[in-house]
């Protein structure tokens, strides 16, 4: 592409709360993609970045044009190629660049695409502050000259990184264990394998059974999205039929992980980030753990039983890595199965909790089900159901109308959370879809979750 260095103004609505996405040629294309590259590069002065793509056919081009607009800005681009979140994340950290570009979509819809962006340190961009001057170079296509940038193949730091990953655990601790692995036809595949081959040379007694595992842009086994109900039997299946001890998949971009039990159980992201607190608290008492306010009974419970500090954020990624570099904590974990790290950057990785839970199930000597089994049932929760509701402020404000005279506590951080004597529930727009999620739990008691969900959605459905 031959572009001016004036390029006259577009609207660009593709950029959300915190991340870039849009739908593919409605608005977000490989012109928006370069004014985004071209913008991030003159607004940070922006000497060198760090660009990564996930497996999308729209991906290439997307991050084609990225890097052409951040070189054409003045800055140097390592190239990751076909890379994970995490793996742009961990390398601006490593090499000290002045930010970094992930082009993904993750889950959403085979027609989206966007982008992850960090600044130096893989510090989140502030969106208050930071984003805004962006977006409005971006539209505005006011750019100031600059010398090209030069562009470097950076696809052999995929070595470094999986030797960092493995540095995480301890390898002499490892029970030899068969684990089943989906990387649901995503990015993950080549990542995990990476990993897999580091631990296997430094000698971890682990297993692995692989599903879905090559990269293929058409997901034909639909986009990897653990999260959705509709996804999770094939993967609990295989872990049944193989006699595993652990299930392990990955959404699009794997900076998500999610657990299967040996039962084949798909376990829901807020124990684990109660099993994971607990984990570090083991070794390192005192520390904070920030978590999300959707689902936080069992969290907190776990957190405060481990004598450590309960940190609530805003729920998104941007928000919880403020929190935890503004609190110090040592871990924060969503319900949606984004794990955060001190040591990662205070960023969120979907290898990182995996390799964890081997070692803590190999510590323990037990199974996922036996460590998690009564948290379960002390804190039964609902899973976050997802309502399509035209107009979304109005539902949640009927809502609000019913039951906040009844509760003892409000909480509008993100946002509204009712608390009752033995429940509580969220209710929350999504900030990238149209969608109203919700969440029930409760202290021990799940047929009241069940009837309170079914009551609250009656009611934002009108």
């Amino acid at each position: 592409m031959n572009r001016s260095d004036q390029l006259g103004h577009r609207d660009i609505t593709c950029f959300k709360a915190y991340d870039v996405r849009g739908e593919l040629d409605k608005n977000l294309d490989p012109d928006i993609a370069y004014r985004i590259g071209r913008a991030f590069a003159q607004t940070r002065a922006a000497k060198s970045v760090v660009v990564g793509r996930d497996s999308r056919a729209s991906s290439p081009a997307l991050a084609a044009a990225l890097i052409e607009g951040l070189t054409d800005g003045g800055a140097d681009v390592l190239d990751l190629g076909l890379a994970g979140t995490e793996e742009v994340y961990f390398h601006t950290g490593k090499q000290g660049t002045d930010g970094g570009i992930e082009v993904t979509a993750s889950h959403n819809p085979i027609n989206y695409n966007g982008m992850k962006i960090v600044g130096a340190g893989s510090a989140p961009l502030d969106p208050a502050t930071e984003v805004p001057p962006i977006l409005a170079l971006a539209e505005s296509g006011d750019f100031a000259p600059a010398s090209k940038g030069k562009i470097t193949d950076f696809s052999h730091g995929r070595a470094e990184y999986a030797a960092a990953m493995a540095d995480f655990i301890d390898i002499g601790a490892l029970r030899p264990m068969k684990i089943v692995v989906n990387a649901g036809n995503g990015t993950a595949g080549p990542t995990f394998d990476a990993i897999a081959a580091e631990l296997d040379k430094r000698g971890a007694p682990l297993t692995f059974i692989r599903m879905h595992h090559q990269v293929d842009s058409t997901f034909p086994n639909g986009i990897p999205n653990p999260l959705l109900d509709e996804n999770q039997p094939v993967t609990a299946q295989r872990v049944q039929q193989e006699q595993a001890a652990l299930g392990i998949a990955w959404d699009g971009d794997f900076d998500r992980c999610f657990f299967f039990d040996a039962d084949g159980r798909f376990i829901p992201g807020e124990y684990i980030v109660g099993l994971l607190a607990a984990a570090f608290l083991e070794k390192a008492p005192g520390e904070k753990i920030v978590h999300d306010p959707r689902v936080v009974l069992n969290t907190r419970a776990m957190i405060a039983e481990a004598g450590g500090e309960a940190v609530v954020s805003k729920t998104g990624h941007a928000f919880i890595k403020r929190k935890m570099r503004d609190s110090g904590a040592i871990y924060g974990g969503e319900m949606s199965a984004h794990h955060y790290f001190r040591d990662f950057y205070f960023c969120d990785s979907g290898m990182i909790p995996w390799l964890l839970m081997v070692e803590l199930l190999s510590r323990k000597g037990q199974t996922l089900a036996e460590l998690l089994s009564e948290r379960i049932r002390l804190y039964p929760s609902s899973g976050e159901k997802n309502y399509v509701i035209e107009d979304a402020d109005a539902a949640i404000a009927r809502v609000v109308d019913a039951y906040a005279g009844q509760a003892n506590e409000r909480d509008d951080l993100d946002g509204v959370s009712l608390s009752f004597d033995d429940w509580r529930f969220n209710l929350r727009k999504s900030n990238t879809e149209p969608l109203v999620r919700l969440n029930v739990e409760s202290r021990g008691d799940a047929a009241l979750v069940q009837e309170k969900q079914a009551e609250l959605a009656a009611l934002l459905q009108g």
